[in-house]
């Protein structure tokens, strides 16, 4: 009878994964610091003992919880014994379980409702059990600490709706949770927005779900931008002389990245640049669309990263002609510029190209590098001219 009662109270309770409120940590928070130093035989006054030994038993370390988040320790509700169950359940080894209760205590404050019901969304995104096992294990936190079940299961649902693929989906969930907390209507509002301003810079309605999708998948961040910020850019870069299709260019090499640009850093990074590179206003946008980095870094960044190649003994002028490389921190490009040196290669009479692109792209670039060098100047098969 007991139990049927909690079951129907249970019910009753707002659609959240966690009992806990975020109120109610931040009154525990004072303590914690106090009894993170607490040895493991003497249990800090206050603390659920039964939630305590639940956890002994699953083999979780108990102080690091204390150090982390104390506080959940303190919760007279907690559903250890039932999550562990739900976890063993969908295929999640001891060890495993350990894990995700040490890294995310608060999911011993989520109703068992709520977790089954969250592991049937995320299933539903991703290909089986293993999947969601692993991915729970990976990143507790946004399986567990959820703020609306039932906006993000409506939020799953519009993406779906929208075209995205379910392996993108489940990406949102663990790395963008975020995301899930809009409403609905919130990011219809911003999907519209952005299609408004493709067609508008003169994207064709044929590509334009094509360019979303692409868009959404490697900067869903850019749902979490207000329409505002987002206008401002694009009249920015307008006033600045980019045409329609050059702006629109711009938008689809940096993706949503460049939403996340304030106004003055903008202006300021466009300044740096022009004056840096000293060059006419047709001369900076050709630079600008030829490597968009000079956009997306702030000017500090930028000065830092011309600097350490001037001292590599590159020039303006290589830089000026190769600016995408930039677009690299300065330990990659000494580290490179290393590797090369060590074939003789010398940057400061050479191509900066040979210096530029990803890893993959620079690897296979040095490799033809050192090919060249290592090749014979004979061929050693070719027959010998022996007189008789």
């Amino acid at each position: 009878m007991a139990g049927t009662l909690r079951m129907l109270v249970m019910r009753s309770w707002p659609r959240t994964l966690c009992s806990c409120k975020k109120t109610e940590a931040s009154k525990c928070e004072p303590f914690v610091k106090y009894f993170t130093s607490t040895p493991d035989k003497q249990q800090p006054k206050g603390e659920n003992a039964v939630t305590v030994q639940n956890l002994c038993r699953l083999s979780v370390d108990i102080r690091k919880i204390r150090r982390i988040k104390g506080w959940v320790l303190f919760k007279e509700e907690t559903y250890v014994e039932e999550i562990a169950g739900i976890l063993q359940k969908i295929g999640t080894n001891e060890t495993a379980i350990a894990h995700i209760l040490e890294c995310c205590p608060e999911a011993i404050l989520c109703y068992p409702t709520a977790v089954n019901a969250q592991i049937d969304l995320w299933q539903s995104v991703c290909r089986n059990k293993n999947e969601v096992v692993a991915l729970i294990e990976q990143f507790p936190e946004s399986f567990f600490v959820v703020k609306d079940q039932e906006n993000q299961k409506l939020n799953v649902k519009f993406f779906q709706e929208l075209g995205l693929k379910n392996v993108i989906i489940s990406r949102f969930l663990t790395t963008a949770p975020n995301i899930f907390c809009n409403s609905i209507e919130k990011n219809k509002r911003t999907i519209k927005m952005l299609e408004e301003s493709y067609l508008n810079l003169g994207g064709s309605q044929a590509n334009m779900k094509v360019w979303l999708l692409k868009l959404l998948s490697q900067d869903p961040f850019i749902l979490l931008n207000s329409s505002t910020p987002v206008k401002e850019t694009l009249e920015l870069l307008q006033k600045q002389g980019f045409t329609d299709l050059e702006v629109l260019q711009l938008l689809s090499k940096l993706k949503g990245f460049l939403f996340r640009l304030s106004h003055a850093s903008l202006q300021e990074s466009i300044f740096f640049a022009k004056s840096t590179f000293k060059c006419s206003h047709r001369e900076l946008k050709e630079l600008i669309l030829k490597s968009p980095a000079l956009l997306y870094y702030t000017a500090p960044i930028l000065e830092e990263r011309i600097q350490n190649l001037l001292k590599e003994g590159v020039s303006i002028a290589q830089i000026r002609e190769t600016p995408m490389v930039l677009e690299l921190t300065p330990q990659i490009v000494q580290y490179r510029i290393r590797k090369l040196n060590a074939l003789g290669y010398s940057i400061r009479n050479g191509n900066l190209e040979n210096l530029n692109g990803t890893k993959k792209e620079f690897e296979s670039n040095f490799g033809k590098i050192q090919a060249r060098k290592q090749r014979p100047l004979f061929n050693p098969v070719a027959p010998l001219n022996v007189e008789d």
